[in-house]
């Protein structure tokens, strides 16, 4: 901390956040030391402003036909800087210049889905998260690029045939189903015995 001079009776303090409560202390010393504090002052909390840190590790992906999952890390309180805490969600397809933007007001939400039947499955989005506070509206992270929700596989496995192993057991095999543009990879295959 600063020292002041001896015959200064007032202060300004600097550099706090805001909307965070302080209590504070004052110390007199001279050539000889420091003497004991003072009692602590009454809590004061500082005014609010306009958040001014963005969330982080935003992603997503995945999710249903014609869906958009945008996730991200939340922002801590202590970097909400006032009441009336949200996300803003701004997004648009790749190559688009229009942003589509939505408003999360719950402070602790980290997901957003944006459902729409004439989104193409697995289409880029440019993505970006912001925030808000009743001051007004603060950072937006970088734009992050994610992909919207797949579509279920089209055409089943082809060249299926079985082979007898033992008494009770039988060996399937198929040929794979490639990967696809608009339904993605497939993640498994579920053999039915009939």
């Amino acid at each position: 901390p600063e020292v002041i001079n001896g015959r200064t009776h007032k202060a300004t303090v600097v550099d706090l956040s805001p909307w965070v409560e302080y209590e504070f202390r004052v110390v007199a010393s001279n050539s000889v030391g420091i003497g004991e504090p003072s009692r602590p002052s009454a809590l004061l909390k500082t005014k609010a402003a306009v958040p001014v840190v963005a969330p982080t590790n935003i992603g997503g992906g995945g999710g249903s036909r014609s869906e958009l999952v945008i996730t991200w890390e939340p922002v801590s309180e202590e970097l909400q800087n006032g009441e009336g805490f949200g996300y803003v969600v701004m997004f648009r397809p790749l190559g688009s210049t229009t942003w589509t933007k939505a408003v999360v007001a719950s402070v602790e939400s980290s997901k957003y889905i944006y459902r729409n039947e004439s989104i193409t499955p697995l289409s880029p989005f440019e993505v970006k998260v912001g925030v808000y506070n009743n001051e007004g509206e603060g950072t937006l992270s970088s734009v992050s690029i994610i992909y919207s929700g797949e579509d279920e596989p089209q055409m089943a496995p082809a060249g299926a045939s079985a082979l007898s192993v033992s008494a009770a057991a039988v060996e399937v095999s198929w040929l794979p189903i490639p990967w696809n543009r608009h339904t993605g990879r497939v993640l498994g295959y579920e053999v039915r015995a009939g």
